[in-house]
């Protein structure tokens, strides 16, 4: 499989503040490829570097196999971006901003413009400037929709919209996917959304990778033990892929990375206990990698 977006040992920080630190990441191409994120762990620094908004300190960056800083005309074309926040020419009617940005590219689906702004309830004679927060995210992904590019970079695109809305965006999603070829990384806050569409996902804690693969191999990697048994203190666990641990009267709760059959057969052993494994969910082994 051919990679859409390569990372080597990338660099990047402001003044005193390391922001992605020796940050390597593989997209395959034909991915749905989610990027999780505390505020501040630098998820918007690394899409702005990956589209040759700002330039890294270090490393390496290949995305549809070119330079960022030194984009061809024709890999631009090939790539769509919605940014977190943005109200381009607000004096523009939303027709004329749609016509405007299509003057850019060689190629524009007006079909599926047209077809986006009525499902999603836009009128394409309001002024931009008079559209509220979600109507504006919603003109800006039919924006970067229309001209059918290659790899779509969205920075938090549902962030603005309300649950109907990003239902219908999730299902443009998963539609965009299965019409044609396609790469799509975003990155969002909201883990029931990308557990829906993401088929990858990569966690990003203070600036490093702490996790990137596969969606289900990291729900199988990452579990929750119940252990109920008496005496066990919190010393007794102790190991590189304990993430989190809890010790109470009578049970022990453990995160463990890198569950396997043997380690509950371990445990079940060495105290002679009755214990439970528990599957997560997305948001729930987002919030123990990056305690």
């Amino acid at each position: 499989m051919n990679n859409a977006i390569v990372t080597e040992g990338l660099d990047k920080g402001f003044r005193d503040k390391g922001v992605l630190k020796e940050l390597s990441l593989v997209v395959p191409q034909g991915s749905v490829f989610g990027l999780l994120g505390r505020n501040g762990a630098g998820k918007t620094t690394l899409i702005k570097c990956l589209l040759g908004l700002i330039r890294p300190q270090a490393g390496k960056i290949a995305v549809l196999g070119d330079d960022p800083w030194d984009f061809l005309e024709e890999t631009k074309e090939r790539i769509g971006y919605v940014p977190q926040t943005d109200r381009p020419y607000p004096w523009l009617t939303a027709r004329q901003l749609i016509d405007y940005t299509a003057s850019f590219y060689r190629h524009w689906n007006h079909e599926l413009t047209d077809r986006l702004m009525k499902e999603w309830g836009l009128n394409a004679e309001d002024k931009v400037g008079l559209l509220s927060e979600g109507e504006t995210q919603k003109l800006n992904i039919i924006l970067a929709l229309g001209h059918e590019p290659e790899l779509l970079v969205f920075d938090e695109p549902v962030a603005s919209l309300d649950p109907a809305s990003r239902r219908q965006f999730l299902k443009t999603v998963l539609e965009i996917v299965s019409d044609r070829p396609c790469t799509i990384f975003f990155s969002t806050h909201i883990t029931s959304d990308l557990e829906r569409v993401a088929d990858r996902v990569a966690v990003l804690k203070d600036g490093r990778i702490a996790f990137a693969g596969e969606l289900d191999v990291l729900k199988e990697e990452i579990k929750r033990l119940r252990i109920r048994a008496a005496g066990v203190r919190l010393e007794d666990f102790k190991g590189e892929g304990i993430l989190h641990r809890e010790v109470f009267a009578h049970e022990a709760i453990l995160c463990v990375r890198g569950y396997t059959p043997d380690i509950k057969k371990a445990i079940e052993e060495k105290f002679r206990a009755q214990l439970d494994v528990e599957d997560l969910n997305l948001e729930e082994i987002f919030l123990e990698l990056t305690r």
